[in-house]
């Protein structure tokens, strides 16, 4: 997997998308900072994941970003995404493998240095590691050190996500320790004191 070092961020959707999401996509996407967009939807039926899918594959097409599907691998075959993110709790990666073939695979680690090493060997394209920070997007289970990533990235070359609440004020550090990408969701979607676009220019 190719990293571009400008192009850091890995965007995660808001829970709920409404119609002037799209042109809110455009706008952040056009600032050419972002390599994924994941589509994360816990509470819609399938009819309209897909037909929101649809949309946001096609914007993501338009500015180069790999659009990827967390959790569910059959919706990610249906609309034939650049891949899938998976948790603990879903499908096992080598069956995930089978389902979607040459595609992006990433895998969340939480904390563990243990289901790191698991998810490498099942040949995971990333590894997400978090949380580093209180998020509000999610409740916070597992919490992440500076320490456990720079632990990581000595035992491998695999890119590395870091999630959980990172904004302006700590996504540096994270960058500095070589986490590769920075997932991001509140701090675009549901900030109260920036427009999306504005947000995402801050991060450099």
């Amino acid at each position: 997997m190719r990293i571009n070092k400008k192009k850091f961020i890995y965007l995660i959707s808001p829970n709920k998308i409404t119609n002037a999401f799209y042109q809110d996509l455009i706008e952040v996407l056009k600032q050419k900072k972002v390599s994924f967009f994941q589509l994360r939807l816990k509470k819609e039926t399938l009819k309209k994941k897909l037909s929101i899918g649809r949309k946001i594959k096609k914007i993501c097409k338009r500015f180069n970003v790999k659009f990827l599907i967390n959790d569910d691998v059959f919706i990610a075959k249906k609309l034939n995404a650049d891949g899938c993110h998976l948790g603990q709790r879903d499908m096992n990666i080598i069956k995930a493998r089978k389902l979607v073939g040459d595609k992006i695979i990433g895998v969340t680690c939480h904390n563990s240095i243990k289901l790191s090493k698991i998810a490498l060997k099942s040949k995971a394209d990333y590894i997400a590691l978090g949380a580093f920070n209180n998020s509000k997007t999610k409740k916070i289970k597992y919490k992440a050190s500076i320490n456990l990533l720079r632990k990581v990235k000595k035992i491998t070359k695999t890119p590395v996500v870091a999630i959980g609440g990172i904004n302006s004020k700590n996504y540096k550090n994270l960058l500095l320790n070589k986490a590769n990408f920075l997932a991001i969701s509140g701090y675009i979607w549901n900030n109260n004191e920036l427009k999306p676009k504005e947000a995402i220019k801050i991060l450099k």
